[in-house]
């Protein structure tokens, strides 16, 4: 029976959600399955992935073939380094101990990546809110200079038509500003 390491369709309309697991290659894609090794979610930005490593590893090792997305996934946590240290382990060429030693060193290297670029993520949406804010107390303050300028002028007796239309002028500004916002 040969058996696939694929992604199973999960949640609703327009958010997949997945789950990763060993299947028969001729079931269903959210059919049947041998086994559930991890879930994948791609609509967390960086996208949330759990996989049960030494499951995987076990299913690779017995001829299980991964699609391409799930040799991506499988990849990127690490069972495919496990895999062929394991192979070298039983080659001989290293042993059980450094095995493991260099897949440690190697996930916690690739935790610092992720735990990087996750903070840059939050900076740059911190940098974006402060843009932001900067520019909406910037309209602010015209339109408060306007509304003063208003006032005044209402006061010195001017027709109230040309103080309509300067205030019509900055929020058709504010307006524009907005929509480079969003």
């Amino acid at each position: 029976m040969p058996v696939k390491i694929r992604l199973q369709r999960h949640g609703k309309k327009g958010k997949p959600f997945y789950w990763i697991v060993a299947a028969d290659a001729r079931a269903k894609r959210d059919g049947k399955f041998l086994d559930k090794l991890g879930i994948y979610n791609p609509n967390t930005n960086p996208a949330t992935i759990e996989l049960d490593v030494d499951g995987a590893v076990k299913w690779l090792q017995n001829g299980a073939q991964p699609t391409d997305t799930a040799r991506a996934i499988l990849s990127y946590k690490g069972a495919l380094l496990k895999k062929h240290l394991a192979v070298g382990v039983r080659k001989g060429a290293l042993t059980e101990e450094e095995a493991e030693k260099k897949f440690q060193a190697w996930l916690e290297e690739k935790e610092g990546k992720i735990n990087d670029k996750k903070e840059n993520l939050s900076k740059a949406e911190q940098e974006a809110k402060d843009k932001a804010l900067a520019a909406e107390k910037e309209v602010n303050a015209k339109r408060e200079a306007a509304a003063a300028e208003a006032a005044a002028v209402t006061e010195e007796g001017e027709p109230e038509a040309n103080v309509e239309k300067e205030v019509d002028e900055a929020t058709a500004e504010e307006a524009k500003t907005e929509e480079k916002q969003g």
